[in-house]
């Protein structure tokens, strides 16, 4: 299986090595200077679940042509119009798109570019970060891959993907309603976003306060609300596990947005985790005051952000 992975960072590299691992014919489109690091110094990845450190074939976007079997999208939200024109040029007739981001959104521009029947479905728990030594490092024990095909086109070649990554430590899974799954990873990830970013702390500091655990349930319920209102309500066992990641007084878990926010990265995830949910909630005449006190105080950081990066150019 030839199988084009669009970056090589925290989430990108990280399966992309176990890709690679299992055999598969892996490519990474990266810039220049990512491509020269890997090139001095390999990829490297350190988990519990196995390390890897070798060699990896890079490629730039204006060599791409088509042939891969499958793209593996692992992007930030905000750069999936800049990653889309990169590995455009990689669509094949057959080629299917596995997006591993963030959202709902980010699924309606896929469709639009290629059809929803060349975009799969991914879902990934998993806590990676990529150090400024160039080392994936994989926090925690967890890693959950969840795939499905949207239409039966691409059904095939996400069995395929599916038989590769689950050569690899962790859970492995195909969803036959894998756009539940979607909503189910939306739910937590917006819940415990807006909690972790607004209280800038992580799950077992939010539990620690007065009113922590009423506020945590309070955002479940909201984020809840809005995907029941959009046909996709989180089933028993999906909002059990859902509370159970998120009212553990023991969890040391922040969102990923809330450590970009604690490193003053210039741009954050808030519109495609917390402002498309309020977008939707709004069409639906549901008022989410938590979700909104979140989201005006990403849209304050973001703003900061840009003024600091001006001042400094």
């Amino acid at each position: 299986m030839k199988i084009l992975v669009v970056g090589a960072g925290a989430i990108g590299g990280y399966y992309g090595a176990r890709l690679l691992d299992a055999g598969a014919d892996v490519a990474f489109l990266v810039r220049p200077k990512r491509a020269a690091v890997l090139g001095a110094l390999g990829l490297k990845v350190c988990s519990v679940l196995g390390d890897f450190d070798g060699p990896v074939h890079t490629v730039q976007c204006d060599t791409l042509k088509p042939g891969y079997d499958l793209i593996l999208l692992s992007c930030k939200a905000f750069d999936l119009e800049a990653a889309i024109a990169d590995f455009a040029p990689a669509v094949g007739p057959h080629t299917v798109v596995l997006p591993f981001l963030n959202g709902l959104g980010v699924y309606d521009r896929l469709d639009a570019c290629f059809g929803r029947e060349r975009v799969a479905g991914g879902v990934s728990y998993i806590a990676t970060t990529l150090g400024a030594d160039g080392i994936i490092r994989h926090d925690g024990v967890n890693d959950i891959v969840q795939v499905g095909a949207r239409a039966p086109q691409a059904q095939e070649t996400v069995q395929h993907f599916h038989g590769l990554i689950s050569r690899s430590g962790g859970v492995r899974s195909m969803q036959p309603d894998i756009e539940q799954a979607l909503w189910n990873k939306w739910v937590m990830l917006a819940a415990g976003s807006l909690m972790t970013c607004l209280m800038r702390g992580t799950i077992g500091d939010i539990l620690a306060s007065q009113d922590g655990m009423q506020l945590m349930n309070q955002s479940i319920d909201e984020c809840g609300a809005v995907s029941t209102a959009e046909d996709h309500p989180p089933g028993a066992d999906d909002l059990a596990r859902i509370r159970a990641r998120l009212l553990d007084p023991q969890s040391t878990w922040a969102a990923s947005m809330m450590r970009d926010i604690t490193s003053s990265a210039p741009r954050v995830e808030a519109d495609a985790i917390v402002g498309d949910l309020l977008a939707r909630a709004k069409r639906h005449k549901i008022d989410l005051p938590l979700a909104r006190v979140a989201y005006c105080h990403l849209q304050v950081y973001q703003r900061q952000r840009r003024a600091d990066v001006t001042a400094a150019e």
